[in-house]
C-alpha cells in the first residue's frame, strides 16, 4: 500500500510541474503579445476625415516660439487720443431744424449733421451788408483827404479822422466776416442780398457717430453737446504697470494682448509712451502702446485686455492651450503624419488627415499659450492640431476600444 501511495504522489507531481510549466509559457507569450499591441496603439496614426475636422473645429497650425518668462503681466483698456474724439456744438444759440446722421454713422470731417434756426443769424448779416456799404464811403472818404493831405490842400486832423474811421470799420468789417464764416454763411452770398435764417452744424472731425443728445425742436446753447463722434484710427493700449516693473518697461518693448471680453483675441503691439506720474487709486504708471495687427478685429474705446510686455529674449517652444491634453496623468499633442484621399461608400473622394499622438513636458502658461518640450524629436515645421485636440484624443479612445 505504501509503495502504491508513493507513486501515486510522485506521478501527480509529475503532472502539476508539467501543467504549470505549460501555463507559465503561455503566459509569458499572451504578456508578449499584450505589450507589442499596447505598443503599437500608442504610435499607431488616428485618422479623421477633413470633413469631419471642418465639422468639429479642428485647426492646424505649427509651435510656436513664444516669450513667457520675461515678461511684465499687465491689465488695462483701449483707449483713443483726445485729438480723435469730438463734442459737436453750436457757435449760437437756437432750435435744431432738422438732424442729418443717426448714431452709429461715419461722417466726415466738415459734413452736415444738423440744421439750427436763430434770428439773431439774420440780424449779423444785417449788420455785415451796412457795414459792408459803409465801408465804400469810407474808404473813398480816406482816399480823398489822403490825396488833400499828400498835396498840403487838407489838414492834418481832418485826414487823421478819416484815417481812423478808415482802420475800424475796416477791422470790424473783417471781423463780422470772420463770424460769417464760422457759422458757415457766405459773406459774398451775404454782399448779393441773400439771407439765410438756418446754417448747417458741421462735423469737426472724421469718425463714427455716437450719442445724439438732442431731437428735432430742442433749444440748444453753445454749452449743449449735440452729439458725439470718435474716431478709431488711432486707438491704442493704456496698461497699467506697477511700481515694482517700472524699472523694466522702455519704449519700443513688444506686447502681446488678448481681449479679454473677446473670445480671447489676441493682437500685438509695442510701448511708444510712459507717463510720469502715477495714478492716485492704485499707484502704477499708464504705460501706453500701439496696436500693430487691428485688421479683422473690431476695436472700441474701453474694451479691457491683458497684456505681456516683453521685457527680455527668453523665448522657448508654445502652443495654445487647446492644443495639449491630458491622458492617464500625461499630456499630449497631435502631429500630423500624413494624408490620403479615400472614397466613401458613394463614391465620393474626401481627404483623410493621420495624427500621431506625441507625449510634452508642460511649463508656464500666460495669454492662451502654454510652454512645451516635445519628449521625442519631432520634425522643424511639423504640423500640429493647435484647436480640437480634445475630440482627436476621443477619436484615438474610441479606436482602441473598438480594436479591444
Amino acid at each position: 500500500m505504501k509503495s502504491i501511495n508513493i507513486k501515486s504522489i510522485i506521478a501527480f507531481a509529475l503532472l502539476a510541474s508539467a501543467i504549470s510549466f505549460t501555463s507559465c509559457k503561455s503566459n509569458g507569450k499572451v504578456d508578449v503579445k499584450e505589450v507589442e499591441k499596447t505598443e503599437e496603439e500608442h504610435t499607431a496614426a488616428i485618422e479623421i476625415s477633413e470633413e469631419q475636422m471642418k465639422a468639429v473645429g479642428i485647426e492646424v497650425g505649427t509651435i510656436e516660439m513664444k516669450n513667457l518668462n520675461s515678461v511684465v503681466k499687465s491689465s488695462g483698456q483701449l483707449e483713443v487720443p483726445p485729438q480723435n474724439k469730438g463734442d459737436v456744438n453750436s457757435l449760437v444759440p437756437g432750435i435744431i431744424k432738422k438732424i442729418m446722421v443717426l448714431e452709429g454713422n461715419y461722417v466726415r470731417q466738415g459734413q452736415t449733421l444738423a440744421v439750427l434756426e436763430n434770428t439773431d443769424i439774420v440780424r449779423l448779416q444785417q449788420d455785415y451788408l451796412t457795414l459792408k456799404k459803409e465801408f465804400v464811403y469810407t474808404q473813398q472818404e480816406y482816399q480823398r483827404q489822403k490825396e488833400l493831405s499828400t498835396e498840403s490842400a487838407g489838414t492834418g486832423k481832418v485826414f487823421q479822422q478819416a484815417a481812423s474811421k478808415y482802420e475800424i470799420d475796416k477791422a470790424r468789417l473783417s471781423g463780422m466776416e470772420t463770424q460769417l464764416q464760422q457759422l458757415n454763411i457766405s459773406p459774398a452770398s451775404v454782399t448779393n442780398g441773400n439771407f439765410v435764417k438756418q446754417i448747417p452744424i458741421a462735423s469737426p472731425i472724421s469718425g463714427v457717430i455716437g450719442h445724439i443728445a438732442i431731437k428735432t425742436g430742442s433749444y440748444v446753447d453753445m454749452q449743449t453737446s449735440l452729439m458725439e463722434i470718435v474716431d478709431n484710427s488711432q486707438i491704442h493700449c493704456d496698461l497699467q504697470v506697477y511700481e515694482k516693473d517700472l524699472f523694466k518697461v522702455k519704449n519700443g518693448q513688444k506686447v502681446e494682448f488678448i481681449l479679454t471680453n473677446q473670445n480671447n483675441k489676441q493682437i500685438t503691439g509695442s510701448i511708444y509712451g510712459i507717463n510720469q506720474s502715477f495714478e492716485n487709486e492704485n499707484k502704477s504708471v499708464i504705460v501706453h502702446a500701439k496696436i500693430n495687427n487691428t485688421s479683422g478685429i473690431k476695436l472700441l474705446p474701453g474694451m479691457y485686455v491683458s497684456a505681456l510686455i516683453n521685457v527680455g529674449n527668453q523665448t522657448v517652444q508654445a502652443v495654445p492651450v487647446d492644443a495639449v491634453v491630458s491622458a492617464e496623468g500625461k499630456q499630449y499633442i497631435f502631429m500630423v503624419g500624413g494624408e490620403e484621399v479615400k472614397k466613401d461608400e458613394g463614391g465620393k473622394k474626401d481627404k483623410h488627415i493621420q495624427f500621431k499622438k506625441v507625449e510634452v513636458a508642460t511649463g508656464v502658461t500666460e495669454l492662451g499659450y502654454m510652454e512645451i518640450t516635445p519628449l521625442e524629436e519631432i520634425p522643424k515645421d511639423a504640423k500640429i492640431v493647435t484647436k480640437g485636440a480634445f475630440y482627436v484624443l476621443s477619436k484615438a479612445a474610441g479606436g482602441e476600444e473598438e480594436e479591444h
